[in-house]
Parts: C-alpha cells; sequence; structure tokens
C-alpha cells in the first residue's frame, strides 16, 4: 500500500465502514465531512501537518479518539486517511477540474439534489485549523464566494439567516455554488500557499573566525563576536 495510490472502492468503503462504527465518538467525521475537511487543507493558505490535523477527524477533543482494536488496525486506518488526503491533493496538483467534491445526494419533490451540508461544515473545520491565515480571502473579491461556506458548514449562523438553509432546495444551491467556488478559491491561494516547515533563510554566510568582525570594531570575528 503507497501512499501515492488513490484509495480503492474496496477501501473507500472500509474506511467508510469504521468512521460510521461505534468504535468513533458521535463527533467523528463521515466520509463526506472528512472530503471537506481535506479540500480546505489541500488548497488552503498554509500546509498544515499531518499529526496536528488527523486527531480533529476524531472530534474536538483528544478523548474523542477511536478504540481500534490493535496497533495494527491503527496504522492501516492512519494509512488510508493518509492516502485519502494524498488524493484530494494530488488531484489539484495534477488535474484540478476532474475535481468533484463529494456531496450527499437524495430526491425531494421530485427531483435530486445535492445536500453539500456535511462537506461544508468539514470544510469549514479544515478552515478552523487555520484561522488567520484564511482572513486575506475575506479582504479579496473573493469573499461573495465564501458565503456559501459558512451559511452550510458553520456551526451557527444568525437567526435571520436560517431562513437561506431551511430547505432541500436551498440547500442544494447552495452547494451547487460551493462546487462552483473551489477552483477559484483554489487559484486564489496556489501562489501565496506556505509550507509548515519554516526555514531561515541567511542572506550572507556567516563570518570566518580570521575574518574582520562584521560589528565594525576592526577586530578579527574569533576574538570579537565570535568569541
Amino acid at each position: 500500500m503507497h501512499l501515492d495510490e488513490p484509495l480503492s472502492d474496496k477501501e473507500f468503503n472500509e474506511l467508510d465502514a469504521f468512521l460510521l462504527s461505534d468504535r468513533c465518538g458521535d463527533d467523528a467525521m463521515t466520509m463526506d465531512a472528512l472530503h471537506g475537511f481535506l479540500t480546505a487543507l489541500a488548497i488552503g493558505p498554509q500546509e498544515v501537518p499531518f499529526a496536528e490535523w488527523l486527531p480533529r477527524v476524531w472530534g474536538a477533543t483528544p478523548e474523542d479518539a477511536p478504540e481500534f482494536k490493535n496497533e495494527k488496525e491503527a496504522q492501516r486506518i492512519t494509512a488510508l486517511i493518509a492516502r485519502f488526503m494524498n488524493e484530494v491533493t494530488m488531484t489539484f496538483e495534477v488535474a484540478p477540474k476532474e475535481f468533484e467534491p463529494l456531496f450527499c445526494e437524495h430526491e425531494w419533490n421530485g427531483r435530486n439534489v445535492l445536500d453539500g451540508e456535511a462537506w461544508a461544515w468539514g470544510f469549514w473545520e479544515g478552515m478552523e485549523m487555520r484561522v488567520e491565515q484564511w482572513q486575506p480571502i475575506y479582504e479579496s473579491p473573493l469573499e461573495p464566494l465564501m458565503r456559501p461556506f459558512y451559511l452550510l458548514g458553520a456551526e451557527e449562523i444568525e437567526e435571520e439567516e436560517m431562513a437561506l438553509v431551511d430547505d432541500p432546495g436551498k440547500c442544494h444551491k447552495l452547494t451547487v455554488e460551493i462546487e462552483a467556488a473551489i477552483p477559484h478559491i483554489h487559484r486564489f491561494w496556489a501562489p501565496l500557499r506556505k509550507s509548515a516547515i519554516s526555514t531561515v533563510k541567511h542572506d550572507a554566510p556567516p563570518p570566518g573566525r580570521n575574518d574582520p568582525c562584521p560589528c565594525g570594531s576592526d577586530k578579527k570575528y574569533k576574538k570579537c563576536c565570535g568569541a
């Protein structure tokens, strides 16, 4: 099992079944919420280390960690989640036009409608991992595109906004808007995205021990600041 291989249908169903099992808490993400969560992490302003975001898959607190049968199962499920993340990331890197959000679909009033609430909630949770870093998009022309993510995904919205999400037809419209917004959000952050690992850049090499000290004392570095 290689990390760069996409999940097979069997592996997808295996992970789905585990997330829905009694061994995961009530706050564990479902597959559609997980997909939204990973999407926000994949296209957002800053990489988030795996060890930091994985616990959020299980719930809001450390006590929400699942009850694995053994270490082998823990490694297996963790590897499937890592590969799911890599699959999302690679799609945006290699073929962003082929990306499809994992929305639920059901029948309402004789027609099929999309339900993106769980996916949007997962995306919102991904944004919450780096709230301050996401702020520039709200100060850009793309700010209106973030509204459907908020309306469907935020834990709480204003009372007067409830009328915008009070039936499946309205939620379907917002879900379609979310899918249309994703490419724009991806393009916004792509040139700005920062690594989770910060590096120190030295504009010039440090002076040698026998070089003049850069402080201007006219002494050798080894007998001045380098002592």
